[in-house]
């Protein structure tokens, strides 16, 4: 290959140009201007609307191409399935309370709003005939740039927080049926009713055996450690499968005739369904990879391809812009009213303007249109500055009206009235941990209503828990008398915020059942000082080994399952490298294990290591005949 078939200088200046946005944008952090944005007006302004600096080149097509596609597979593995499937509704809640409190359906809700919406739109426009038939313009409308919602939320931090997978379900829905809705259009319009309608099927198909196909790899304890083995910092074995994976579902779905970020979206399921605490690592190095190189370039190439001085010679383009703009705006936000039920009317609009912008997919969508002859020149112009300003304007508006960043998951939440619940606050702080009590009062109103019998609304429960900063704890210790009270503490913290550890006291041994459905740890007063004074009655070592284990080190206990443990003395046992057994419950005695000590079936271990280690550890213990 001749060295000067093409040119690096391109390439430098958009790299040097994703470098420095970040830095000019923090002159004016008041402003609050995402970074994506950031990207895309100086795009604009070296582009050919502009300087005229920066010509398009085939290298920085590919690499912008490469950029947006891995913003759809990373989009797809921000979703956070555990939380989504794990939303309930409160007991008293009305049916349709209960059914928004899904991400999924109130995304499936909204998208539904918005397309009733843009179809009205679509027809208005098709009577000032500039359309030949208003389904194009209402996929068009429908669409909401998931590209921007993504690195918005990511920049903020809010996509680890419930309000925050709201956003990114109705923005996944929206693009999702939006795409799909577009490639049938697209079949249908070019080939008419034909089965090549049905490929999308095949990687539906697909996506479900590789669905399967990852479960089941994940269960083989041998695959496991091939893995293990290869994740050197030469090999990156697991960031090359995640990539390969990526790049698979992309290059069927271009096969197939179908928008490959599609594919992309689907991939990055396909890897968050698969994905537990041990791959936080490979998160990282994907995030890293995207974000640090490919996604700067995909956004600043879309400030360069800008063509204003064309859309500014159309002078009906100029015209139809404000109608357009005012109704992409009003078919998202009068649907988002719906988030009403769930936060403040700050938090509703925030998120309405957010799923506003639109990007990549409506300008693709306008450019279909325009080739199938069912868009004029001039809608096609102002579809695109349409997609400029909200992409520009919406982020900066989300991030006025939502303040500052909502910082990382850092503290212990402890609810409730009981008295060692203050102990236990300054018992944290004497370790540096940042503890924070919901005291009965803020969960009450009145403490005479525990006098009077009556039952807490489930909504003070929930904006108590949120004013103290739920969504950032990363355990919550139900510790109120009532063993009902801290039930239903403890359903908010599991099933709607998502709370990594929940602990709850119970007094009554009989209710046990009904917290541990909830993944709940259970305290109990009686049975857990007895088992203390047991256990250091048998062995002061373990307990002390209990004591002073590094905080940066893993304890988690697991019942014994695996048949083909069962039998085995403790230095039999194929631990992973790094994992001990200080401790073995059977049959409510603590027994502290030797090399000799012989593990029965359904004894409790508990392990201690490194987190993947431990991880490891447990599933090995946990392995059935079944899986």
């Amino acid at each position: 290959m001749e060295s000067h078939s093409f040119s690096f200088v391109p390439l430098l200046i958009v790299v040097s140009i994703a470098f420095i946005v970040p830095l000019f944008l923090t002159r004016f952090s008041r402003l609050g201007i995402p970074v994506v944005v950031g990207e895309i007006l100086a795009g604009i302004v070296l582009g050919r609307s502009g300087l005229g600096v920066v010509e398009e080149t085939q290298m920085l097509e590919i690499l912008s191409i490469l950029g947006f596609s891995l913003l759809m597979f990373l989009s797809g593995l921000e979703i956070d399935f555990s939380s989504i499937l794990n939303s309930a509704s409160y007991s008293k809640a009305s049916w349709f309370d209960k059914l928004i409190q899904n991400p999924f359906i109130l995304g499936g809700v909204l998208f539904l709003l918005t397309f009733g919406g843009a179809f009205l739109t679509a027809a208005l426009v098709h009577r000032l005939d500039l359309i030949s038939e208003p389904w194009i313009i209402a996929l068009v409308l429908s669409t909401t740039s998931l590209g921007v919602v993504v690195p918005v939320l990511k920049e903020k931090g809010y996509l680890g927080v419930p309000y925050g997978q709201n956003i990114l379900a109705a923005a996944i829905i929206a693009d999702f049926a939006s795409i799909l809705a577009i490639s049938i259009y697209v079949l249908l319009r070019s080939n008419g009713l034909t089965l090549d309608i049905l490929f999308i099927l095949v990687l539906f198909a697909v996506f479900v055996a590789v669905h399967r196909l990852t479960a089941l790899f994940q269960k083989h304890l041998p695959t496991e450690r091939i893995l293990e083995r290869l994740a050197s910092p030469t090999s990156q074995i697991k960031l090359r499968g995640a990539i390969a994976l990526a790049l698979v579902f992309i290059a069927l779905a271009e096969s197939l005739g179908i928008e490959n970020i599609l594919g992309a979206f689907l991939a990055g399921v396909i890897l968050s369904m698969a994905s537990s605490s041990s791959t936080s690592a490979l998160r990282e190095k994907l995030d890293g990879i995207g974000y640090g190189f490919f996604i700067p370039i995909f956004f600043v190439m879309v400030g360069i391809r800008f063509d204003l001085p064309a859309l500014l010679a159309s002078r009906e383009a100029i015209i139809i812009v404000p109608f357009l703009l005012i109704a992409a705006y009003l078919i998202k936000l009068l649907p988002a009213l719906l988030l009403r039920r769930l936060y403040s009317w700050r938090e509703t609009f925030a998120a309405g303007f957010l799923l506003s912008s639109r990007l990549s997919l409506i300008i693709a969508a306008a450019a279909i249109g325009y080739q199938l002859g069912v868009i004029s020149p001039a809608l096609n112009s102002s579809i695109i500055l349409v997609a400029i300003i909200t992409c520009t304007f919406s982020p900066i508006i989300f991030n006025q009206l939502m303040g500052k960043e909502v910082s990382k998951k850092d503290q212990i939440l402890i609810a409730g009235g009981h008295p060692m619940a203050e102990l236990l606050v300054k018992q944290f702080e004497h370790h540096g941990l940042h503890a924070v009590r919901l005291r009965l009062t803020d969960i009450r109103g009145d403490e005479n209503e525990l006098l009077t019998g009556k039952l807490i609304p489930q909504q003070s429960i929930t904006a108590g828990l949120r004013n103290r900063g739920i969504e950032q704890a990363t355990t919550l210790i139900a510790l109120d008398e009532s063993d009902d009270l801290n039930l239903r503490i403890c359903r908010q913290a599991t099933q709607i915020f998502d709370v990594e550890n929940v602990i709850a006291l119970v007094q009554e041994p009989s209710r046990n059942p009904r917290f541990r459905s909830l993944g709940v740890r259970i305290v109990n007063m009686a049975y857990s000082t007895a088992l203390i004074i047991e256990s250091m009655a048998i062995s002061k070592d373990a307990f002390s080994l209990a004591a002073d284990i590094d905080q940066t080190q893993e304890v988690r206990e697991v019942k014994v399952l695996n048949p083909s443990l069962q039998g085995l003395k403790m230095s039999e046992l194929p631990l992973p490298d790094g994992v001990h057994i200080p401790l073995l419950l059977r049959g409510g005695s603590v027994l502290t294990p030797d090399d000799s000590t012989i593990l029965q079936s359904n004894d409790i271990v508990t392990l201690v290591g490194d987190e993947d280690s431990v991880e490891r550890g447990l599933r090995l213990f946990a392995l059935t005949q079944t899986d």
